[in-house]
């Protein structure tokens, strides 16, 4: 039986696919993206987070059965809500035997994978293929800039989104906006140009930068060292992806952001 780490359940979960869902976190991370909110699903193992509250322990250790059974009790509720399980992260491939063995034993639940798409192909089909949904995340087009602020080059990312584009699973590309570092016309219409003819896209989110980022990373000993400015509204310039014939969506934005679309 495999096992798995997580840190979090969250449940009655409404940014995180159709309907109302159960997100499921797992710990571990190949990416270090400078602006992750989740510092905590960086590492695989289980560590010790400091809070204002005292210090706990972060990172639980299921086995695919048990943790399908916590799920399947949750069934009804997310069938009648028309939503289904997710599961994030850190980065969820990372566990990927553990994830499709978990997926295989829910009760007719719809499962959606929300990745960074950073995986081995093998694991980035074994799980995309039993999902009803994948949130796909492009984050910066320039191998160079990607691995600036990510750590990583970006090309198992783009060849794993061709390989989602063939297996006919409808994905969600999201941008998350960072303020001149993702949001720049320049990377969001590289991103446009290099997804505009992939079959099985249903749309783009642009998501609204997380300004409480870096609350976490005292707590687990971690620097947060932002090299753009947290205050600036970002750019969510969703007409470079309209003008390509995508539908695109922006989220989470103040009212201040929001007028910068129109």
């Amino acid at each position: 039986m495999v096992s798995g780490t997580i840190f979090d359940i969250r449940e009655f979960a409404v940014h995180d696919g159709p309907g109302i869902r159960t997100t499921v976190f797992l710990k571990g991370c190949p990416l270090r993206c400078a602006w992750c909110h989740n510092p905590e699903g960086f590492v695989s193992e289980r560590q010790t987070m400091s809070t204002t509250v005292g210090d706990r322990v972060v990172g639980q250790t299921l086995s695919a059965e048990d943790l399908a059974r916590l799920l399947n009790r949750q069934a009804p509720i997310l069938k009648a809500g028309e939503g289904g399980v997710t599961f994030s992260g850190g980065e969820p491939l990372m566990q990927a035997r553990f994830v499709a063995e978990v997926i295989d034993r829910l009760d007719g639940i719809s499962a959606l994978l929300d990745t960074s798409g950073y995986s081995d192909r093998e694991d980035f089909r074994r799980v995309a293929q039993r999902c009803d949904w994948v949130y796909f995340d492009l984050k910066l087009i320039d191998p160079a800039e990607h691995r600036r602020f990510t750590g990583q080059n970006n090309r198992p990312i783009l060849e794993n989104l061709l390989a989602l584009a063939e297996l006919g699973t409808p994905y969600v590309i999201r941008v998350p906006l960072v303020p001149g570092v993702t949001d720049t016309d320049r990377n969001l219409a590289g991103i446009a140009e290099a997804i505009r003819d992939l079959p099985g896209l249903v749309e783009v989110n642009l998501l609204a930068y997380n300004r409480a980022a870096g609350g976490k990373y005292p707590g687990l000993g971690i620097p947060f060292n932002p090299t753009w400015n947290e205050m600036q509204a970002v750019n969510a310039n969703t007409a470079i992806f309209t003008d390509a014939g995508l539908k695109a969506t922006a989220l989470g934005l103040t009212t201040k952001e929001a007028k910068q679309d129109e």
